[in-house]
């Protein structure tokens, strides 16, 4: 129990400041390394194939969130329920994550190879993906479903690992992927001649990173170990509850991209998709500080909140807030100030990178602002409160988004103007929102603080 007990001690003792630093900085580089996958995927078709390789790429990509949806249904909801059975002190339940979380994987993981396989052009054809675009994105696809057993497990016990409090760790096997993937992508893209080489090394670098994380929990972790692999009905139900929400961004950033690739294309044809697909890359890479906070942000909020320390949890929150908000100028300035050049990393075709300019800055405009929805989630999700987290992300796209990306493009001749704005309202909204609810709990945990002063 002694690491347990050292990081409970970190997680519970160490200054606000002082913690978001150090959970943050190796949840961030470890975010970067997951991001570089299907950016640099992008950027290596895009540069030694051509721009349709990279727009197949792009659009296929939502389509692998079905992957991440099912790795952050298990992950999170089974480090949320770790983070908090360490500030508990309860070892039982700890026993038993890992075994539940290899049993789920496999069941779910098989069911997304075999559908996947199936009806993976099917699929594709919902985005509005025609011709050469269309067929790369299909054969790019479907080896990335073959992997998918491999995949979920190195993502989610990876999130395993950061629940723990271990994000230096977590990064550092992490990071062997990701490196494995930067090394084999030119390699297997000049052996193939198309975009199968970067699904190929995506899913070699990912089956390596899953038997080093096995090998990690059968011989090298102290604390959180495999045991008996089989489902838990009590442990599942939980990971379920609180797992759900973070599933629910995955899914609804697959309905969100897809709706924009297929407006995209009505209003613009295949040369918007290619634009749209470049600006998608940037954001989801730009989202990444944002999101190696909030992995930093979950042990520390779930241990504390199991510990009943309330009115630190509402520190810990205004403290990462803040940092995202630093972190997000380092994404922010740059791609507002050079728009063309972070267009130009994708396309390589001049006056399709001048078209997109204005796009992108409209695109990025809020991105600024949305440290405090993502934490606003991460903070529901590490309090087990799931199903407020899967209610906002619920909003988040069948609210605001969705009607918004219909009828924009109608109103006043916008046209594909209004697939890029749909967005930036959506955030508008939902950033009120977020900061409402985060402003509820905040009341919530005064009331316990008080009733937990007042019966010492």
């Amino acid at each position: 129990m002694k690491q347990i007990v050292d990081t409970r001690t970190k997680l519970l003792t160490e200054k606000p400041f002082h913690l978001m630093v150090s959970l943050s900085l190796p949840g961030i580089i470890g975010m970067l390394v997951i991001g570089l996958y299907n950016f640099m995927d992008a950027v290596f078709v895009g540069q030694m194939i051509s721009p349709q390789a990279m727009g197949a790429v792009t659009v296929a990509y939502p389509f692998t969130l079905v992957n991440n949806a099912i790795a952050t249904l298990l992950g999170v909801g089974s480090a949320s329920i770790l983070s908090r059975a360490i500030g508990e002190k309860d070892q039982k339940t700890i026993d038993k994550i890992m075994g539940n979380l290899i049993m789920s994987v496999l069941i779910l993981s098989t069911l997304v190879t075999i559908l996947g396989m199936i009806f993976t052009r099917q699929i594709l054809l919902i985005s509005g993906a025609q011709g050469e675009i269309l067929e790369n994105a299909t054969e790019y696809l479907r080896i990335i479903f073959i992997g998918s057993i491999f995949v979920n497990f190195a993502q989610s016990a990876n999130m395993v690992m950061r629940g723990e409090g271990l994000l230096k760790r977590s990064m550092m096997i992490m990071g062997i992927g990701a490196m494995l993937n930067l090394l084999l992508d030119p390699i297997m893209i000049h052996l193939t001649q198309n975009v199968s080489g970067a699904a190929y090394a995506t899913v070699i670098a990912q089956v390596i990173q899953a038997f080093i994380t096995i090998w990690y929990f059968l011989k090298k972790s102290k604390n959180v170990r495999i045991h008996a692999i089989r489902l838990d009905k009590r442990l599942m139900s939980e990971v379920l509850s609180v797992g759900v929400s973070a599933m629910l961004m995955q899914l609804m950033q697959l309905i969100q991209q897809t709706l924009m690739y297929n407006t995209a294309a009505s209003y613009g044809g295949d040369e918007w998709q290619i634009i749209l697909g470049a600006c998608l890359r940037i954001q989801a890479f730009a989202f990444i500080p944002l999101w190696g906070i909030s992995q930093g942000f979950q042990p520390a909020a779930g241990t504390n909140y199991g510990a009943k320390e309330y009115l630190r949890v509402k520190k810990l929150t205004k403290t990462f807030i803040l940092g995202t908000f630093v972190f997000s100028l380092l994404f922010y300035l740059p791609v507002m100030a050079f728009p063309k050049a972070m267009l130009s990393m994708f396309i390589t075709e001049t006056n399709t990178v001048l078209l997109g300019v204005s796009s992108l800055r409209l695109f990025f405009s809020t991105y600024i602002l949305l440290g405090v929805m993502i934490l606003s989630i991460t903070l529901f999700q590490s309090l087990g409160k799931g199903g407020i987290a899967a209610a906002l992300t619920l909003l988040r796209q069948i609210v605001f988004f969705i009607p918004l990306a219909l009828v924009l493009p109608k109103i006043g001749g916008l046209g594909i103007s209004g697939v890029f704005l749909a967005p930036v309202l959506t955030d508008v909204g939902v950033l009120a929102l977020s900061s409402i609810l985060i402003i509820k709990e905040f009341n919530k945990m005064s009331h316990l603080e008080h009733k937990l002063s007042a019966s010492a």
